[in-house]
């Protein structure tokens, strides 16, 4: 099986999993909840829940009678000689005037889940597979923000020194340091603070829905390239302004130095 959760992982799998084995966590919001498919509001809800099907983040899972569209059960997850929840499809039409339809199988119906009322049917639209979520008014990318988790960045003027291969490739006596539940502190220098020549520019984009879409540079050294060690965002959240165009390198692959002093590289899923 896939990793619990995981984008694109087999739903029928996860349903299972999480019937036998429950959730992680669960967490009612009051936040309206609305989320859009083929260019129509399918949901509207002030009655989703926040679901940690493993622990990194949450899903929304929203109420079936808040669902609009046309929904397909596909295949019965029974436990026991009893339906718990079901894979379907969903298939939304148009709106007025257009003939396209679309359908979407990335839909779980579950009768209850964890530690949610098994009276009220709940379904998870896999978030990636909709054209777009809003909290209240605000859209959200990736997944759902985890309430537990919070972003701090301060400046700071303690000196800062970053080493690829021995080399010196960065110096600053000023960088912001953000702070991310859960991750090392990510030192963010000013792109001119970092040695021009070793830059080579990436292709990869990747979206973070705290901080927003980063863009990617290579660090090449004595002709070894060394991909996508840097990251820096344009247009950062609000949350994350205090970064926009400064950029930052994954202290798992590089050798950095504070105020003169060595720091460990941390262990993590990026390492």
């Amino acid at each position: 099986m896939a990793k619990v959760g995981a984008s694109g992982t087999d739903l029928a799998e996860l349903a299972e999993h999480l019937v036998k084995n429950g959730t992680r966590k669960v967490l009612g919001t009051s936040r309206r909840v609305r989320v859009v498919f083929n260019r129509k509001i399918i949901v509207d809800t002030t009655a989703a829940t926040l679901v940690w099907e493993h622990d990194y983040f949450p899903q929304y899972y929203v109420p079936l009678k808040d669902l609009q569209g046309d929904l397909k059960e596909t295949q019965k997850i029974q436990i026991d000689g009893h339906t718990k929840a079901s894979v379907a499809t969903l298939t939304v039409a148009a709106g007025e005037g257009e003939a396209d339809t679309a359908t979407t199988d990335r839909v779980v119906c579950f009768e209850g889940i964890g530690s949610l009322d098994s009276a009220t049917q709940m379904v998870r639209l896999e978030f990636g597979s909709m054209d777009k979520w809003f909290e209240e008014d605000q859209p959200i990318y990736v997944h759902a923000k985890d309430p537990f988790k919070r972003i701090d960045i301060l400046p700071s003027q303690r000196p800062i020194e970053v080493k690829v291969s021995g080399q010196t490739v960065a110096k600053s006596n000023f960088a912001m340091h953000l702070f991310e539940t859960g991750l090392p502190t990510r030192y963010y220098l000013p792109l001119s603070a970092v040695d021009q020549t070793v830059l080579r520019k990436s292709q990869l984009v990747t979206k973070c829905p705290y901080k927003g879409e980063a863009e990617y540079y290579h660090i090449v050294i004595n002709g070894n390239e060394q991909q996508n060690l840097v990251w820096y965002y344009r247009l950062p959240t609000h949350e994350s302004a205090a970064v926009a165009g400064m950029v930052c390198f994954y202290n798992e692959k590089v050798d950095i130095s504070l105020d003169g002093k060595p720091l460990e590289r941390p262990k993590t899923i990026f390492g």
